[in-house]
């Protein structure tokens, strides 16, 4: 319905999916402006989307559990397992190859089970795709480990166990926000279940914990981060996003973060202005449970554990993970863009079968490198491969407009010395839906050069907008005084807080030498004004 609350929908497709561990996930979409947003269940669903029906939404994992693998229902940690996956292969969760190989081995294990030479002929590991680009020496590890390491385990253990995993790698959770520092340098700001990141280059720059994190705000295209260290160390975190809507999105989501995963009860949780001025600026709330109430309240479920329909990997290069049902290249194209959420398709888009070409990635030594986004999707598919050159994140494709289907921004990799890989963020595509393509192409669309008109106009226009609101309310704000001096002086109200006023010398002195002169003075002319119209 036209009023229906974001609520509803919400609990409408939990309900659908028989889940009660909702708390974790949310529904995003894309505005007519193509800006990424989650629903807000508080609001109209209509008025959030601004735009015209069929919707086209996605259910996500919006709060990753700390420790997925305590989740308390199975259905639950297939959810999360099906959101990890997805992000392993859009380059989200990056790791070296041995992890990579391991994972991509629990993948296969959960979903086609024990290696049956009779059904797996040699290379067989080669017909699937976990990540954006392998290699073939990624996929003769991915079948040994299937091979030799995993038989015998159930789906649930295989996903159990590709849940400790990913848990362990540095970008877990992450949701990357691309923008840009104070020296002009590209940087992906995230959220994680542990504090806010800070990824830029190959390397992480900046990791906050939560209860290091004072405050954050927002003023236009700027994001502002408080940051209170050990021995009283305050910093200010300045970035700048693509567009205002991309900061407000960014400011919103780390509001929201911090909410849930630092306090102790949803109680606690206040209204938040992204400025100083309480005439200015956005005021946002937190609505849901934080992750104590959460798990707390998981700790109660008693029930029969739902079933869970699962299905196995496509063996195909063009389709990045499990499609269940139909494959959507025989689907007509109108009817992609119908919402179609089904507990067969867990948290699976839908998406066409091809796929945008990654514009070049890298490895070094062990490392796994992630894709790129950018390059126009094309009716042939190619065979991604890595890349030998290193890719610098300073020459990302981010400032470059790009096609509306072409979403894939450059991440890498790497591991020195050893060591566990540093990692540069991606931002999330929404692949294939109608929503998704729009989605990312109008992140990027701000930092087009030939827009550059259209932003000095709307900062003029935000300008005047603020001057005027000032104004405003500076009017409003001496109409209230005048208001009060007038109850003072002419009202026979007999409070104690008028009465202490009136007894002042201060006032009695103004109200004799200056209030009572001006009273006369404005009802002489206002007699004289009568007069004059009578007499006319």
């Amino acid at each position: 319905q036209r009023d229906a609350k974001g609520q509803y929908l919400f609990d409408l497709l939990c309900h659908h999916l028989n889940l009660l561990e909702k708390d974790y996930f949310g529904i995003r979409f894309v505005d007519p402006d193509k800006q990424r947003h989650w629903l807000e269940f508080t609001k109209s669903v209509v008025k959030q989307m601004r735009a015209q029906p069929p919707f086209t939404m996605c259910f996500r994992v919006k709060f990753y559990p700390m420790d997925p693998a305590a989740l308390k229902e199975e259905i639950t940690r297939y959810l999360v397992f099906l959101q990890i996956k997805r992000d392993l292969y859009h380059g989200r969760l990056l790791c070296k190859t041995s992890d990579a190989a391991l994972l991509a081995a629990y993948i296969l294990q959960a979903e086609i089970g024990d290696y049956d030479p009779g059904k797996h002929p040699e290379g067989y590991s080669s017909k699937f795709q976990f990540f954006p680009k392998h290699s073939e020496k990624l996929e003769r590890k991915i079948a040994e480990i299937h091979k030799s390491e995993l038989s015998g385990q159930t789906p649930a253990t295989s996903e159990l166990n590709f849940l400790r995993k990913a848990q362990t790698l540095e970008t877990y959770g992450v949701d990357p926000h691309p923008c840009k520092d104070v020296s002009g340098n590209a940087a992906f700001l995230a959220f994680t279940p542990f504090g806010f990141v800070v990824l830029q280059g190959n390397k992480r720059v900046h990791f906050i914990k939560w209860n290091e994190v004072t405050k954050m705000k927002f003023e236009g295209k700027t994001f502002y981060l408080y940051v209170s260290q050990k021995e009283e160390k305050k910093i200010v975190l300045t970035y700048f996003a693509p567009t205002p809507e991309a900061c407000k999105h960014l400011w919103k989501c780390g509001i929201e973060n911090q909410a849930f995963y630092k306090l102790e009860k949803s109680s606690q949780v206040r209204t938040v202005s992204s400025s100083n001025l309480f005439f200015k600026g956005s005021r946002f709330r937190y609505s849901g449970r934080v992750a104590k109430e959460v798990m707390e309240s998981s700790a109660k479920i008693k029930r029969e554990p739902p079933e869970i329909h699962r299905a196995g990997l496509v063996p195909s290069r063009s389709c990045p993970s499990i499609t269940h049902g139909p494959r959507l290249s025989s689907v007509p194209r109108t009817r992609r863009r119908a919402v179609h959420i089904s507990i067969m398709e867990g948290l699976e888009s839908l998406r066409d079968s091809a796929h945008s070409t990654p514009v070049r990635s890298a490895s070094h030594g062990d490392a796994f490198a992630a894709p790129g986004r950018g390059g126009r999707a094309e009716s042939s598919e190619r065979v991604a491969v890595i890349a030998d050159e290193n890719y610098s994140p300073a020459d990302s494709v981010l400032p470059t407009p790009v096609a509306e289907h072409s979403l894939e921004l450059m991440l890498l990799s790497r591991q020195a010395n050893g060591a566990p890989c540093s990692i540069e963020e991606e931002k999330e595509s929404e692949a294939g839906t109608p929503a998704a393509a729009e989605e990312a192409g109008g992140e990027l669309r701000a930092l087009c050069p030939g827009s550059l008109g259209a932003a000095q106009a709307e900062q003029v226009n935000k300008f005047v907008l603020s001057v005027l609101r000032l104004l405003l309310v500076t009017v409003g704000l001496l109409f209230v005084l005048l208001l009060l001096l007038i109850v003072l002086t002419e009202s026979d109200l007999d409070t104690a807080f008028f009465r202490d006023i009136r007894q002042t010398p201060e006032f009695e002195q103004f109200h004799y030498q200056y209030f009572c002169p001006l009273r006369r003075w404005f009802a002489c002319k206002v007699r004289a004004v009568v007069n004059l119209l009578i007499d006319t």
